[in-house]
């Protein structure tokens, strides 16, 4: 007997009812993503490795520890599974010359690849839905994103997540800081954990972000970025502050807030809860405007967020969100062989006028096939039987209270399909709800 293979630890299977619920997400984003004039862009889930070490940063826990990287057989080329989806974005915007008539707003949702310790709300593969605007430097842009995000969480029903912001200057600004960050912790490096001494001389504005509460008050303590900022960071700075207040959005300015890649300048944003524990981040982004000339195009301004799909259904499990049904409009009961041709035949013309019809597959009597029926949670039985077979027609019988009282049934002839058609379409349509 062949020994028995699982899936790669890390990496989930995603199955019925629960994908029901990533379906219902799903259409709130496109919703969302519509409301705001957002286009969807897909991008390959290989990469070139080239692509993050240059986008990301070549020193970056990501670049450093965490890609699933190979080398293909056939060329020798060096690929990647992507773990964060900005900069394929960036790549695809350069190589198609996406930008040559103006800027652009788009979106992406798709799977992610990170190798590190499975836990909560982190795996190795995981889903992002991410928005990037590209060619727009103002801070009317920076406070759209975070005006929408707002409103996923509305159209979610989530209200415990709250906003942080932070501006982290530009290249210049933060090189002073970064001096300044090297010198105070060298002062202190018996006071430093493994990974900040790690990063202190590679990219000490990592420290900030410890999770180390032993570090706390000597981070606190630390010089702040926003010290260090020029008249135009902070102008923009405020004028994403302004946009904010004035749409009744409340935050609060984190000076410790960094982000873990190194493409980031000016805004950086974090909606945050405190109901996951030690990944309480359910979206962030920022704006990162050198990145498409460090990718190889012309430079160009551009902000955006990437959102934790697994975090965010989390969120909802948490706050006694239902599995939605797929609930069809009706369940066709096969009780006499023969009338299978015609009830194969009355479920497409069914489905062609837009109902949702499960057809009973296999064996099994007709108290087995009703059991399937209601379990299937249609909200009528259409029963085949031979009687309904010999007449030209079909019983429908309503499953559900308030499509009719439960178990009321009537015959209703095929011959007048329309009929049945409008019965069952009167009901209200399935829809994914929480």
């Amino acid at each position: 007997m062949n020994a028995k293979l699982n899936a790669v630890k890390g990496m989930n299977d995603l199955l019925p009812p629960q994908s029901a619920v990533w379906e219902w997400f799903e259409s709130q984003v496109r919703e969302l993503m519509r409301a705001y004039g957002y286009r969807n862009i897909r991008t390959p889930i290989v990469e070139p490795t080239a692509l993050f070490v240059r986008g990301i940063g070549e020193v970056t826990d990501i670049v450093e520890k965490e890609m699933y990287s190979f080398t293909d057989a056939l060329n020798g080329e060096q690929l990647t599974l992507r773990p964060e989806n900005t900069a394929a974005v960036v790549r695809a915007c350069i190589e198609h010359n996406l930008l040559y008539d103006g800027g652009k707003r788009l979106w992406y949702t798709g799977p992610m690849f990170r190798h590190e310790r499975p836990q909560r709300g982190r795996y190795r593969q995981f889903h992002q839905v991410g928005a990037e605007t590209l060619g727009f430097a103002g801070p009317d842009v920076d406070a759209e994103l975070i005006l929408m995000a707002r409103r996923l969480w509305q159209m979610l029903g989530l209200s415990d997540v709250r906003l942080e912001l932070n501006c982290l200057g530009q290249p210049e600004e933060r090189q002073r800081h970064r001096l300044k960050l090297i010198a105070y912790f060298e002062q202190h490096q018996n006071e430093l954990d493994e990974d900040a001494r790690r990063r202190l001389h590679r990219n000490p504005l990592r420290i900030l972000d410890t999770k180390n509460p032993q570090m706390q008050a000597l981070v606190n303590a630390a010089p702040r970025l926003i010290d260090e900022l020029g008249e135009a960071s902070l102008a923009h700075f405020e004028g994403v502050q302004a946009l904010l207040l004035a749409a009744g959005q409340d935050y609060t300015v984190n000076p410790r807030l960094v982000r873990g890649l190194d493409y980031y300048n000016l805004t950086v944003f974090e909606w945050v809860t405190d109901r996951l524990g030690a990944q309480g981040t359910v979206c962030a982004g920022g704006r990162y405007d050198g990145l498409i000339e460090q990718i190889g195009g012309k430079p160009a301004p551009a902000c955006g967020w990437a959102l934790g799909v697994e975090r965010v259904l989390d969120l909802l499990e948490q706050g006694g969100m239902q599995t939605p049904a797929l609930e069809p409009h009706a369940y066709i009961v096969l009780a006499h062989a023969p009338a299978l041709a015609v009830a194969m035949q009355t479920a497409e013309r069914l489905r062609a006028a837009g109902l949702h019809v499960v057809l009973h597959a296999g064996s099994g009597g007709m108290k087995s096939q009703m059991k399937k029926a209601d379990a299937s949670a249609a909200r009528h039985a259409l029963i085949f039987g031979e009687d309904e077979f010999a007449a030209g027609a079909v019983t429908v019988k309503s499953l559900r209270q308030g499509q009719g009282e439960a178990g009321q049934q009537r015959l209703v002839s095929l011959q007048s399909l329309e009929v049945l058609i409008e019965q069952l379409a009167a009901s209200a349509p399935p829809a994914l709800a929480p």
